[in-house]
């Protein structure tokens, strides 16, 4: 009898997930994802057939305020930000007056990488597809995690300085400072800034009244987001990132019933209206940012049985169960967020989280999806639970093992000529840093950008480790002094100690050169 009910419920269980998902299990679904990742606040959107099923806040906006999240609660969209730079040269493409394949010299003469051969055939489209040659995340630091003092032009100046590390597109590498470089295009074509272009021609036409395309811009910030990282075992809130640079990348706020129009909009092919009446951008230049423009290694794997995926223009691209997705993810220091479309669906969904942990809005967004599909129930949040802590125990441990020399290297007081180390180094594109002496402990400062600041502990040899003062970055770096004939350094290097640091602390591309002690 047992058997026989355990078998009824089974099956209901299982027709219950063949069936789009409930407002009920959406609200279950994403209590259970707050507890799980230690997220403070979520929203979720879900659009079908041009209509709003979902728009809802769940959480707290702050834990330390402990307002609630709503569905008109504004959050950093950060890298979702992009979609709306390629949507605005589309519709620049659309009145003619660019073209994709422009060379971005014709625009901005300035523009040089580091191959003269590159620099003259980049294209508009080469600036949006990540296919640049350069590195993950190659010069992030100038906007990342401060980047207060670099200027587009000065972005624009030092990529010269970045060495690729591939052949030109010759694969995939995602790059920020190139979209940069696109929303100057942009000014340089419209005669208007990244971010009022963005708010006339797209925020304001959606009627996405709460939106700005950068914080600085919201006229309204009674009901925002605060952004948090686990730190030291904690979580806490975070100074907000709020440097303008960055915006043609990363720098729009939105809310889910804003973004809910964007999604819309989307799905009809760049339509807008009760009656579908108006037009943003034409199908034609739709269809051309959903064409795969540089190719993502992807592997067959259940349940999604992905056989092409790739970068579009601001989207990335794949096959899920044989529909077209259409996805971006976006993340600031404490945010994550991501939208997903299947046009042949007309299907959208958005989940906006005050807290970095990606595992949050992968599951609720599988989840949500995969109802549409008619995949089986699949339980993601026991799943990546389960994968992060692997992942953060695997990093744990290597980090760990680092700080354990470093911490016996001070119980056994090792001798260490510090006066070998200290001096002033600079890097082409990063510029200068500084390393000194302050009562027998070295500490590390950037000049241009201020919160790179901590104190440096021997490790082995030559090798030091970097421990930042802000512990919310959770990037702890190594340093590699070079050593002259006379056993003073005239060089430095370094690269993150953990394997999980964020790939826009690029320490990897620094390359100092000491210039004097």
């Amino acid at each position: 009898m047992k058997k026989n009910i355990i078998i009824l419920l089974l099956l209901a269980f299982s027709v219950d997930t063949y069936s789009q998902i409930t407002p009920s299990q959406v609200d279950e679904l994403v209590e259970k994802t707050l507890k799980t990742f230690n997220v403070p606040g979520i929203a979720v959107a879900i659009v079908k057939d041009g209509k709003v099923v979902l728009a809802k806040g769940y959480g707290v906006k702050s834990i330390l305020t402990q307002e609630k999240v709503d569905a008109n609660t504004l959050f950093g969209i950060a890298s979702n930000s992009k979609a709306f730079t390629t949507a605005a040269l589309a519709m620049l493409v659309d009145e003619g007056r660019l073209k994709w394949d422009d060379k971005v010299t014709q625009y901005i003469p300035e523009f040089k990488m580091y191959n003269d051969y590159v620099t003259h055939e980049f294209t508009i489209r080469d600036l949006i597809t990540h296919r640049s040659g350069l590195g993950l995340g190659a010069g992030d630091l100038m906007i990342w995690p401060d980047g207060s003092d670099f200027t587009p032009q000065d972005i624009i100046r030092n990529l010269q300085y970045l060495k690729p590390v591939s052949s030109f597109r010759g694969k995939y590498d995602y790059d920020n400072l190139l979209y940069i470089v696109a929303g100057e295009v942009i000014q340089k074509v419209s005669g208007k800034i990244w971010c009022d272009f963005i708010e006339e021609r797209i925020i304001k036409p959606l009627e996405m009244n709460n939106s700005a395309a950068s914080f600085v811009r919201l006229k309204d910030t009674t009901n925002v987001i605060a952004p948090h990282v686990p730190t030291d075992g904690k979580l806490k809130v975070i100074s907000r990132y709020k440097n303008q640079t960055f915006d043609a990348a990363a720098g729009i706020y939105s809310s889910v019933n804003d973004l809910s129009k964007w999604m819309i909009l989307q799905l009809q092919n760049g339509k807008y209206g009760s009656e579908k009446q108006n037009s943003l951008f034409s199908e034609k230049e739709q269809n051309e940012m959903w064409q795969l423009q540089t190719i993502i290694p992807s592997a067959t794997k259940a349940p999604y049985n992905t056989h092409f995926s790739g970068y579009g223009l601001g989207w990335f691209l794949s096959d899920i169960k044989g529909y077209k997705q259409v996805t971006h993810t976006g993340g600031l220091e404490g945010i994550v967020t991501q939208i997903t479309l299947f046009p042949e669906l007309n299907l959208g969904i958005v989940v906006l989280t005050n807290q970095q942990s990606g595992a949050a809005f992968r599951a609720i967004t599988n989840t949500i999806k995969d109802t549409y599909l008619d995949i089986p129930y699949t339980d993601y949040v026991e799943l990546y639970r389960k994968g992060e802590k692997d992942n953060a125990s695997k990093a744990d441990k290597s980090t760990e093992a680092v700080w354990a020399i470093v911490a016996k290297n001070q119980k056994d007081k090792l001798k260490i000529d510090h006066k070998k180390y200290t001096g002033l180094y600079t890097d082409n594109w990063f510029g200068d840093i500084l390393i000194s002496e302050k009562k027998g402990k070295l500490f590390f400062n950037s000049k241009r950008s201020p919160q790179l600041a901590g104190e440096i502990f021997f490790y082995k040899d030559n090798t030091f480790a970097l421990k930042w003062n802000n512990r919310s970055f959770n990037a702890d770096a190594f340093l590699f002094f070079e050593l002259d004939e006379n056993g003073k350094s005239n060089a430095l290097k370094m690269k993150p100690i953990s394997e999980l640091t964020d790939f826009s602390y690029d320490f990897q591309d620094l390359d100092f050169v000491r210039v004097r002690e």
